[in-house]
């Protein structure tokens, strides 16, 4: 397989269509905003129009209230990947979320599943008493606590979570390990542009989002009946929108807000690819005609090996 990963803005998605188009593949996303249905104009999702006929997975399946977790994502895009190599096609994962790609690539490990009734007393917690979860955490699971940074609360609550339903430190059950993917081969690669370009494009990308219809599609999803407190509401871009159609930003103030926060989150991106084993760095952005060469040519390089050498994980 091929893995095309990313800071937001990179081009990923143009370059995934030339490689899936080149060599027979499929794309499965590995976004954790593009599988929710309705959110399209601010997930920068690639219209069907666009796709040149080339199957995507994991795009739209699941409704915006829906809990839909790394556990769910790797699950599925195991089931996906399987399906696609059965079928004699490529399989291109393409996307930014690089907690996505650490749970198909090298697996998440046996913790309890998710439990709201719990999670919610937890939130109740914190409510009264501002601090009171890390604190708590950190009585119960120092190691994870020193990694978990005071006001990052899914990743607390989790932590929290898992100690409490598992009666043993989330650390400890890392250690017991996980189940990593095995049976492909892959070709892992992620784009890094120059970072004053590319926050250029993502300025100008987010000026795109709210003068083609970012509101509009907000109040669309409103209109069916989706609580403004739903999970993609709270991304980059939809949360300043709502904030601009409550009247409590301005456009402008959204807009900067906007560009900002992505500006942000794209340099998050990158430092936790920088993490990942076996990476390969493309210096430039994917819909650059010079960079999808390299790509293609590097492609086919790794596509003549593996099938002269039969993979060690078999």
């Amino acid at each position: 397989m091929v893995a095309i990963l990313g800071a937001t803005g990179t081009g990923k998605s143009t370059l995934a269509l030339e490689v899936a188009q080149a060599f027979h593949g499929e794309i499965v996303n590995c976004d954790s905003l593009q599988v929710y249905r309705h959110f399209d104009i601010g997930t920068a999702k690639l219209p069907m129009a666009e796709r040149r006929g080339i199957p995507h997975h994991l795009i739209d399946i699941v409704d915006p209230h829906e809990t839909f977790t790394a556990g769910d994502f790797a699950g599925r895009a195991r089931r996906a990947l399987a399906d696609i190599a059965a079928r004699g096609r490529l399989p291109v994962i393409c996307g930014g979320t690089g907690f996505y790609w650490r749970a198909l690539d090298a697996g998440l490990f046996e913790g309890p599943t998710r439990d709201d009734a719990l999670r919610a007393r937890l939130s109740a917690r914190e409510q009264r008493r501002a601090g009171s979860l890390h604190r708590l955490l950190r009585r119960f699971d120092a190691a994870a606590a020193a990694r978990i940074h005071a006001h990052d609360m899914p990743k607390t609550v989790r932590a929290l979570e898992v100690r409490l339903l598992a009666r043993r430190p989330m650390t400890e059950l890392f250690r017991a390990g996980r189940r990593a993917l095995r049976g492909y081969r892959a070709l892992k690669l992620v784009l890094s542009p120059e970072r004053a370009p590319l926050y250029a494009r993502l300025d100008k990308r987010c000026e795109s989002m709210f003068e083609c219809g970012l509101l509009e599609e907000v109040q669309r999803i409103l209109n069916l009946g989706f609580s403004p407190s739903v999970k993609p509401f709270q991304s980059h871009g939809y949360k300043q929108a709502l904030q601009l159609l409550r009247g409590e930003l301005t456009r402008e103030q959204a807009l900067e807000l906007a560009q900002r926060n992505t500006r942000r989150y794209a340099k998050r991106q990158m430092t936790w690819f920088r993490r990942e084993p076996e990476i390969e760095w493309i210096a430039g952005f994917g819909d650059d005609r010079v960079i999808a060469r390299q790509v293609l040519e590097r492609t086919a390089a790794f596509l003549t090996l593996a099938n002269q050498k039969p993979s060690e994980h078999f």
